[in-house]
């Protein structure tokens, strides 16, 4: 995104306390929808900042929840998977894409899904050992860009 007008929607402003709580909140819940009960990385949600130079200046932010599920054998990562992409929809996201990885050897599942009133984004692949390392899913969770009102 290169300038405001580009963007389909006006940055709304909000504290990334809230934002990181809400797409914790969000990344938890996806994955329970898994039903995987493995080891799970320990990263919480992040600030960044967001959209151009001057965008940044002026406070833009979003936040990103990078995290992995892993320790499991791959019939559960199988059957994760597939749970978590018939239970998005029942839970307030839409799916986006739901398919193979065309970018990986294993051309895994992948799952993309936007949460239709946060807007908040999800991007799970299901990535094994000829990947290039452990069999897990692998979770991207990220806020729309909003106006930090607390910077600090």
């Amino acid at each position: 995104m290169n300038n405001e007008s580009e963007r389909s929607y006006t940055p709304q402003p909000r504290t990334h306390q809230e934002v990181e709580e809400e797409v914790g909140d969000l990344s938890s819940r996806a994955l329970d929808m898994t039903q995987v009960k493995g080891k799970v990385t320990d990263v919480g949600p992040a600030t960044y900042p967001c959209g151009t130079s001057e965008e940044k200046k002026q406070g833009l932010r979003n936040v990103r929840h990078v995290w992995s599920v892993y320790g499991v054998d791959h019939d559960t990562l199988d059957k994760g998977m597939k749970n978590l992409a018939a239970q998005l929809p029942q839970n307030g996201w839409q799916v986006v894409r739901n398919g193979p990885n065309a970018k990986t050897e294993s051309k895994r599942i992948e799952v993309f899904a936007v949460h239709e009133q946060t807007r908040t984004q999800l991007e799970a692949r299901w990535m094994d050992r000829s990947d290039g390392g452990e069999d897990l899913i692998h979770f991207a969770v990220y806020s729309r860009c909003f106006k930090d009102t607390d910077p600090e």
